[in-house]
């Protein structure tokens, strides 16, 4: 998944050098809560469409998290 950059983005978690799959992760904060929006690559579309799911991997402590889905015009 790539992390796109949400209408209102107010903080940019840069990310330490580490991998591939390490992005910086541009975000809106406000009220306790940082909302991201995704959008998955080629392949991984297929394999949702195929019946996948979506895998959420969080360092440190688990923080309590959501996940939905958006329309792109949201975004």
């Amino acid at each position: 998944m790539m992390p796109l950059r949400p209408v209102g983005t107010n903080t940019i978690y840069r990310m330490p050098t580490g991998g591939p799959e390490i992005h910086d992760l541009p975000v809106v904060k406000g009220n306790g809560v940082c909302v991201s929006r995704w959008e998955p690559t080629p392949a991984e579309l297929a394999i949702l469409l195929a019946g996948g799911c979506v895998e959420l991997a969080v360092m440190g402590e688990q923080p309590p998290v959501s996940l939905r889905a958006v329309p792109a015009a949201e975004g």
